[in-house]
């Protein structure tokens, strides 16, 4: 999701969204000669780090369990290890019930489908992808390095990079975000592959990811929306569903209370880390469970006696992707502002560049207020004109860039008022010189001390608009250097 300053400065970063985005090639998955040192040294890092907070959990248990031995008396310490054994020893017999409780169902899904490809390809590929982004040049978090490895960003995907919905999915934005992810595939997936079949498994996935992605960029329509949460709620939504089926009429593939209670602690952990993120993003999420749950409903009807048949599938499919289609026309088009907002900048700097420049020749007397004058109109006031129309024409502007947008208008309109005010005072200063020069007597200098007295208050309209257009100026300026 600091200071401003330099009038060339790009404003990226401060608006939400990734640096330099317009020299991106795509999505690059492009090794240095010193990828291998890299990978490791990257893979090292985050195993350390790891490893770190484990260690620090650890002490931390340790010590409030030394504390709290010596503090006891030895009659204390002797009751502590025996409910210490107590639990030990529930929590065997517990473990070793749900094992038995769980054979029946195990054994009827292995019977269904004894291997499971896809799930292991999701697998790997996520990995796989996790890996190769930690080899790169970029830091793993980086908006930058998210897009290049195809995340979606707005003013991208929809201007012809639909393609983003879909590799958005396999794209994760930090390691712990893909442990937990992972967590979630590598528990719901062998389930569901063997219980639905890997057709329905694999429709459920990509359209619930697609659906989530849809509207992550429908709500935040210039940040990079990655990672595959969406499409792992769509496959919690499509257990929920089988699960329901499943109980009418009961089978071996009825979903056990002990199953339930297996799966309980990691999909807390997966469902509470994504809600807690932020509401945008939880919407996204909650649409991704909503779709598996549609799609479980749809299609899982009689699945203790077989699994979904083809046509079904593909017809669900279809409506997928025609309803993600009708929602993607409604997004399409959303505009890359910055480069006009750079543009802007760039424009500001220039104009006074050249006009201070042709302002230290007047004070020299090497040029007349009219030739000053004439610079203004004949070479600033056009460049301003031509920057207004570009900002009036925009159109998809995302909600979050408007107010930038309106700020740029308004600079524009006041800089080119200030600069108007400033010919037209420059030309009052220039014919008080030509009279004074021809004219003398008493109601010549009362004609004098009028035209001064009207350039001054021309030329102070001029500075007021000019302070007010770079107060809008400097709203648009980025926050870093």
């Amino acid at each position: 999701m600091g200071a401003r300053n330099c009038l060339l400065r790009t404003p990226l970063q401060s608006w939400g969204s990734p640096t330099s985005l317009e020299s991106t090639p795509g999505c690059s998955g492009r090794l240095g000669p010193e990828t291998g040192v890299n990978l490791a040294g990257r893979l090292a890092h985050v195993f350390l780090d790891l490893v770190q907070h484990v260690l620090f959990f650890l002490f931390f248990l340790l010590v409030l369990a030394v504390v709290g031995y010596r503090a006891s008396t030895p009659a204390e310490r002797e009751r502590y290890r025996q409910r210490l054994g107590v639990v030990l020893a529930r929590l065997r017999e517990t473990a070793g019930r749900l094992r038995e409780d769980c054979e029946p169902f195990d054994k009827a899904l292995r019977a269904r489908a004894r291997w499971l490809p896809l799930t292991s390809a999701l697998i790997v590929l996520h990995t796989t992808v996790f890996v190769l982004m930690l080899s790169g040049p970029g830091a793993i978090d980086d908006p930058q390095t998210l897009v290049d490895w195809g995340g979606s960003y707005g003013p991208r995907t929809t201007n012809g990079e639909w393609w983003r919905l879909l590799t958005a999915m396999f794209v994760c934005p930090g390691t712990l975000y893909f442990l937990v992810c992972l967590a979630g595939l590598v528990q719901v997936g062998p389930i569901l592959e063997r219980l639905v079949g890997r057709s329905t498994f694999a429709v459920v996935y990509v359209t619930s990811g697609i659906f989530a992605s849809l509207v992550s960029l429908a709500g935040r329509q210039v940040a990079v929306n990655v990672g595959p949460a969406g499409a792992i709620f769509g496959l919690y939504g499509l257990l929920i569903a089988s699960s329901v089926w499943a109980l009418f009429p009961r089978s071996s593939l009825t979903i056990p209370l002990a199953v339930w209670k297996k799966l309980g602690p990691v999909a807390a952990v997966f469902v509470v880390f994504h809600l807690v993120n932020d509401a945008v993003s939880s919407s996204a999420e909650l649409a991704g469970l909503g779709a598996g749950c549609a799609w479980g409903l749809a299609l899982t009807h009689g699945i203790g006696a077989r699994k979904p048949a083809l046509r079904p599938v593909a017809v669900s499919l279809a409506v997928a992707l025609a309803l993600a289609a009708l929602g993607a026309v409604s997004l399409r088009g959303i505009t890359d502002v910055r480069p006009e907002i750079e543009k802007v900048v760039a424009v500001e700097d220039r104009t006074a560049r050249a006009y201070q420049t042709a302002a230290d020749l007047f004070r020299k007397r090497r040029m007349t207020a009219e030739s000053l004058a004439q610079l203004i109109e004949q070479t600033i006031l056009p460049e301003l004109l031509d920057l207004q129309a570009r900002l009036e024409a925009l159109a998809g502007v995302p909600p979050e860039h408007r107010p930038f947008v309106a700020d740029a208008e308004e600079y524009a309109r006041l800089r080119t008022e200030s600069w108007r005010l400033r010919a037209e005072g420059l030309r009052q200063t220039g014919a008080q010189a030509a009279g004074a020069d021809r004219e003398s007597g008493g109601s010549a200098r009362l004609r004098a001390e009028s035209r001064h007295a009207a350039s001054v208050v021309t030329l102070g309209k001029a500075e007021g608009r000019e302070r007010a257009s770079l107060e809008a100026l400097e709203r648009i300026r980025p926050v870093h250097e």
